[in-house]
C-alpha cells in the first residue's frame, strides 16, 4: 500500500486541458457504449436539428467529445495527447481551451450548413488544429517557417486533394477547418506578440 501511495504521489496532471479533454471523451465513449450510442447521439454528434432544441447547441461544442469506437478515439488522441501539453503549456490552460471552442464550434456549424444529413463526431478536426497550431509556433518577426508550409501541404493538400467529396466516413472538411484554425491562431498569435514588443 504504501508503495502504491509513493507512485500515485509522484503523478502529475501536468496539462490540464489535454488530459480532461481526454478523460471526457474516454467517459462519453463509455457511455455511448452503454447507451448503444444514445448519449452520443443527443450530446457528442453534431448534425441539423431544430435551434429550438437546448441540445442543438451542445452538440456544436460537445461533437469533438464524441467518438464512434475505441480506435476512433484511440487515433485521435495519439497524437492529442502528444500535442496537447506542448501547446498547453506554450500557450497557457485557458487560451489553448479557447482555441479547442473555438474550433469545435467553427468546424461544427461549418459542418451544420454544408452537410446537414451526416452526422459527424470525433476530436480530428481539434487534433489538425493542434498539428498547423504546433508547426506556426516557430513564427518569429513574421518570417513563415518552411516546417509550416511542408505541413499545410502534406497535411491540408492531401485533404483537399483526396479527401473531399470521398465517401470514406473520414470528415475531411473538419480537418480542413481545423488546420484553417490552427493556422489563423498561429498568425493571431504572433502578431499579438510582435505588437507587444512594438509597445
Amino acid at each position: 500500500m504504501e508503495q502504491i501511495k509513493k507512485v500515485v504521489g509522484r503523478l502529475q496532471y501536468n496539462s490540464p486541458v489535454t488530459l480532461t479533454f481526454a478523460l471526457i471523451s474516454f467517459a462519453s465513449l463509455l457511455l455511448g457504449m452503454l447507451t448503444k450510442g444514445v448519449t452520443t447521439n443527443l450530446l457528442f454528434s453534431v448534425y441539423q436539428s431544430s435551434l429550438l432544441n437546448p441540445l442543438s447547441y451542445i452538440r456544436i461544442f460537445g461533437h469533438v467529445l464524441g467518438h464512434a469506437n475505441l480506435n476512433h478515439y484511440s487515433s485521435n488522441m495519439l497524437l492529442f495527447l502528444v500535442l496537447g501539453p506542448m501547446l498547453e503549456e506554450k500557450y497557457g490552460s485557458k487560451t489553448f481551451l479557447k482555441m479547442i471552442a473555438i474550433t469545435a464550434a467553427v468546424s461544427g456549424l461549418f459542418h451544420i450548413i454544408f452537410y446537414p444529413n451526416v452526422v459527424l463526431l470525433g476530436a480530428s478536426g481539434i487534433v489538425f488544429m493542434m498539428i498547423v497550431l504546433s508547426s506556426a509556433a516557430g513564427m518569429v518577426d513574421g518570417k513563415v517557417p518552411i516546417t509550416l508550409l511542408l505541413v499545410l501541404v502534406i497535411y491540408l493538400g492531401g485533404e483537399f486533394v483526396g479527401g473531399l467529396g470521398a465517401n470514406d466516413g473520414i470528415a475531411h472538411s473538419a480537418h480542413i477547418v481545423g488546420g484553417i484554425c490552427g493556422a489563423g491562431f498561429g498568425f493571431l498569435i504572433v502578431r499579438k506578440h510582435n505588437d507587444l514588443l512594438l509597445k
